[in-house]
This record gives structure tokens, sequence and C-alpha cells, in this order.
């Protein structure tokens, strides 16, 4: 008897494992991925629109996954957004919100971050979110959330000149930029710029220091005295328009400082990164449940490549060739020696405040382009409408996937 249970259970895994495999395969040639004679993935170009096209199916999963969110909270929040109509691009007058969680604020925020076209990260760890309205309308501008950074960023630890002590060491003085952006119809005036240079402010750095400024060392237990030195953030759709060139004055407010080596787990949508877990429950390995806090935002990557490797797949489907380009923002004048040497006073006195930084960003960016280019005030807030529910209305009820429109 024991015997005949342990075979039944080797063939059960078995053909779980074919399906999986072939589940796997079909999925990533759907979004148009090819594979190499190495086993690594292409596509067949590196535009925007085709970018986009290999995250609708993450997309389409966090749409599922809020739809309830949605149904409830999208009649009450729409009043936020503004219509074009609704915008005198010269009375823009911005306001940045801290936001805390269980409010309407955050649920505004979740709402908006929806409609992004390339789906956001909930954060890890340390995390401060913002809104940034609109004081001439009460409208919706845009929205900041930086949480801690990855532990692994080639092209900062190069910039910096860290060694991995060093990084183990400074990493808890910097964040990144994890959802930065305006909403329609801000965003087809440059708005995003204006959002991206209020990362730099004294505000944000006074938060910070406020909320995590006697954070403790997860593994060490040892008080940080941590300060927000720098902010990274990077483009989701490889070269950014948004954050290059982003100067006002003689301050660079991001920076380019090269690009990630296209690695990452967005190709591996929710549901199969659920199958690909209990796979490895079934197995008994740890990491199908390795997830409680400390564990950083690295513990999917770690999760999915192990999974992928009991099923027989190289390593290399998950270079998945999308480059993103990285920048950094200095809020101290001085961060790199900080970080790169450990001491040092932070040096602030081109810090300033948010609505100082905003009335320069809209003069700078948002007037001209609204001289430039009228075609926003044809926006009306109701399409916010139409960047949820037309992927909502094709859900197949009886598999809970999207079928084809």
């Amino acid at each position: 008897m024991v015997k005949a249970s342990g075979a039944r259970n080797v063939a059960t895994l078995s053909a779980h494992e074919v399906n999986l495999k072939k589940r796997l395969q079909k999925h990533l040639s759907e979004l148009g991925f090819r594979k190499t004679r190495n086993g690594a993935l292409e596509i067949s170009g590196t535009d925007k629109q085709i970018i986009r096209a290999l995250h609708s199916g993450q997309r389409n999963d966090r749409l599922i996954l809020n739809k309830s969110f949605i149904a409830r909270n999208l009649t009450l929040l729409l009043r936020y957004f503004a219509s074009g109509t609704e915008v005198d691009p010269s009375h823009i007058h911005p306001v940045l919100q801290r936001i805390r969680s269980e409010t309407w604020e955050s649920d505004l925020f979740r709402l908006a971050s929806l409609t992004w076209a390339v789906p956001v990260s909930n954060g890890f760890g340390r995390r401060l979110r913002y809104l940034v309205w609109d004081g001439s309308n009460q409208k919706l501008i845009g929205l900041i959330a930086i949480g801690d950074p990855v532990f692994n960023l080639g092209v900062r630890d190069k910039l910096i000149g860290w060694d991995a002590n060093d990084r183990c060491e400074r990493l808890v003085n910097m964040m990144d930029a994890y959802v930065l952006g305006a909403v329609p119809p801000y965003n087809m005036l440059l708005g995003s710029k204006l959002i991206a240079s209020l990362v730099r402010t004294r505000e944000i750095y006074t938060d910070f220091t406020r909320t995590y400024g006697n954070t403790r060392g997860i593994i060490s237990d040892k008080e940080k005295g941590a300060r927000l030195l720098a902010v990274t953030t990077s483009s989701s759709l490889g070269r950014s328009s948004v954050y290059n060139r982003l100067r006002l004055g003689q301050i660079d407010y991001f920076r380019p400082i090269g690009y990630t080596t296209g690695w990452g787990h967005f190709h591996i949508q929710d549901d199969l990164f659920s199958d690909l877990r209990a796979f490895l429950r079934v197995k008994g390995h740890p990491y199908a449940d390795l997830h409680r806090f400390g564990q950083g935002p690295n513990w999917r990557l770690r999760t999915t490549r192990t999974a992928l490797e009991a099923l027989g797949f190289k390593e290399e489907m998950l270079r998945h060739g999308i480059k993103r380009e990285v920048f950094l923002c200095k809020l101290a004048s001085n961060a790199l020696d900080i970080l790169r040497g450990g001491k040092g006073r932070p040096k602030l006195s081109t810090l300033l405040k948010a609505d100082e930084v905003a009335e320069v960003a809209v003069h700078r960016w948002m007037l001209p382009r609204s001289e430039r280019r009228p075609e926003f005030r044809a926006w009306t807030a109701d399409k916010i409408t139409e960047l949820l529910m037309p992927r909502l209305a094709v859900i197949d009820d009886a598999k809970g996937r999207f079928r084809a429109a």
C-alpha cells in the first residue's frame, strides 16, 4: 500500500510537471517571446508598444485581482480626476500630501496606479507614499511612492564604488521610487517631470528622517542612523523621456547611470507563479512559502528560478532582455561621498521645499507644453474608466482568465 501510494504520488507529480512546462511555454509564446539556442528568451524588438504588450498578462492579473475594489470605489473616487477643461495651466498649484494606509487617499492611490500601462510594484519594507494635488481645482496630478531599493543593482554599486560589505552597511540610506508619474490630463502636460522633481524635496527628506531615521538592520540589529541621501528609479519602457534631462536651474533632479541587465520575472504572471509555488511545495522546497518581511523583493525571483530549474529549464529563461534605464537622484549634494566612505554630514543647501520646486517645474515644463499641445483639453475624466473596465469586461468567468477581446 505504501509503495503503491508513493508510485501514484510520483506519477501525479510527473504529470503536473509536464502540464506546467507546456503551460509555461505556451504563455511565453503568446506574449511574443522566442527561445534562443542557449535557453534565453528574445523579443522581436524593444519599442515601447512591444514592451507594453509583454506586460499585458501581468497587468490583466492585476486588474482581475482588483476587480471588486474597482467596482466598489470607482464611482466615488472618479471625482478626483480632472477633465482637460478643468485645468488652467497658468494656475496649476501642486501640493504634496503624504498618505497613510487604510484611508480614502490610499484607495485613490491604488486606483490611480491601476491605470498604469505597466503594473507598478506594491513596494517592500520601508515605504513612503504621496499624492500630488492641483490646489487650483482639487484634482489629482500624480503619485509618488518610494521604498526599499533592490539589494543587487550593478550600475548603482559601480557608480558609488561599493563592495558587498559597503552595500550591506549603507544601503539603508537609499530608497527606490517604484511609483512615479502623472495621471491624465496632467501627463499630457509633462506632469510626470513635475512629479519626479518632487522626490528631491525637503518634505520627503524630513519624512524619511522622522519615520526611518532610527532604523535598525534586520540582520545586525544595529541602529543605522539612516538619512535619505539618494533615490533610484528605473524606466518601465526602456529609455526614458521623463527622467532624461530632468534638470531645474543648475540641479540635476535625476540623472542616468546605466541600464539593468534584462533579468527579472515580470513575464511570469501571478497565476503561473502560484502554480510554480505549488509545485515546489509538493517537492517540499522551502522557497514555496519563504516570504516573510525582511526577506526582500528578491524572494519571488529566487522562487521562480528554483522552480524553473526543477522543471528542467535553464536559468536564462529569466533573461527577458528588456533593459531598463536606471536613474539616480541625490538629495544631498555630497551623497556619493557619504555612501562611498560612510562618513560626513549631508549637504542640503540646494534641497528646496516642494512648493518651490513645483513652481519652477510648472513654468519650465507644463506651461510651455500646454501652449504647444492644447489637445489635453479634449480629455474627459470618465475616460479613466476606459483605462480599467474594457479589460475587466472580457474575463472568462469559467476559467478566471482573460479571453481575446
